[in-house]
């Protein structure tokens, strides 16, 4: 496995909007078309879309957020994970844990210390998976979502 991420393009673009996660965890995370269109309306620079290649071939998603004002006061910033969706057929080979390393990687070029996300709880959610990558509670909720943070060191 050697994934890597690609700006999303024109020419990648149906590929993006193709990638699906399994049925039964559509309910935890938006389509693909609903990250690029947040990104679209987002400031310049806090939104980072880009799609999960491996072999050629599209295996998922990411869109990380960086330096958002989190309570929209102006008193806290914040950096992390905004969207992860892994396309249903290839989840358990590592494509996640690529993904969030390479957000971590992001936000420690810029000067960050800590990775941020958001799940939703439940039996069919990703709490297990951020946990078991080291990431803890915080106590808060963001909506309806935990809310997670994994200390880059």
């Amino acid at each position: 496995m050697t994934p890597r991420l690609e700006e999303v393009t024109p020419g990648n673009f149906d590929a993006a909007l193709a990638i699906r996660v399994r049925p039964d965890q559509e309910h935890a995370v938006s389509p693909v078309v609903n990250s690029l269109a947040e990104a679209y309306v987002h400031p310049a620079g806090v939104a980072w879309p880009r799609l999960i290649v491996d072999d050629g071939r599209p295996v998922g998603f990411l869109m990380a957020f960086l330096d958002i004002d989190w309570h929209g006061d102006g008193s806290v910033r914040r950096s992390g994970l905004w969207r992860l969706n892994i396309a249903a057929g290839e989840q358990g080979r590592g494509y996640g844990r690529f993904a969030v390393e390479a957000v971590g990687t992001k936000i420690r070029r810029r000067g960050g210390k800590d990775l941020y996300v958001t799940w939703h709880p439940g039996p069919t959610g990703p709490e297990g998976f951020y946990l078991g990558l080291g990431f803890r509670t915080t106590g808060e909720t963001s909506g309806d979502q935990t809310v997670g943070v994994l200390e880059l060191g």
